[in-house]
C-alpha cells in the first residue's frame, strides 16, 4: 500500500489549495478515504472522510463550507479542495485509508504534505 500526497505549500489567509492524494498497491474503490491533519505540537486531527463511491462526505466542524473532499476512482486520486484558508489550518495533512473496523481508525497513512497559511 502506498499514499503520496501532493499540492502543499504556503498561502496567505484568505487562500486556496488542492491536496491531491496518489493510491497504489490496494483496490482504491474499494475502501472509504480520510484526510487527517496534525500541527506542530498536536496530535493527528481527523479533517474529513469520504465513501468509496463518493456520494457521502463528512468533515469536521472546523473546515465545514471552507474544504471540498472527492476521490477518482478511475485515477486512484483522493482530493482535498481547501478555500478560505486560516492560519489555524497550518498543519502537515495526510491521506489515510479508513480500516473499516472502527470509526477514525486508519490503517495506512501517507507522508504527509505541508500546508503553511501565513501573512
Amino acid at each position: 500500500v502506498q499514499l503520496v500526497e501532493s499540492g502543499g505549500g504556503m498561502v496567505q489567509p484568505g487562500g486556496s489549495l488542492r491536496l491531491s492524494c496518489a493510491a497504489s498497491g490496494f483496490i482504491f474503490s474499494s475502501y472509504d478515504m480520510s484526510w487527517v491533519r496534525q500541527a506542530p505540537g498536536r496530535g493527528p486531527e481527523w479533517v474529513s472522510s469520504i465513501n468509496t463511491g463518493g456520494s457521502s462526505t463528512y468533515y469536521t466542524d472546523s473546515v465545514k463550507g471552507r474544504f471540498t473532499i472527492a476521490r477518482d476512482n478511475a485515477k486512484n486520486t483522493l482530493y482535498l479542495q481547501m478555500d478560505n484558508l486560516k492560519p489555524e489550518d497550518t498543519a502537515l495533512y495526510h491521506c489515510a485509508r479508513d480500516s473499516g473496523k472502527a470509526t477514525y481508525d486508519w490503517d495506512y497513512w501517507g507522508q504527509g504534505t505541508q500546508v503553511t497559511v501565513s501573512s
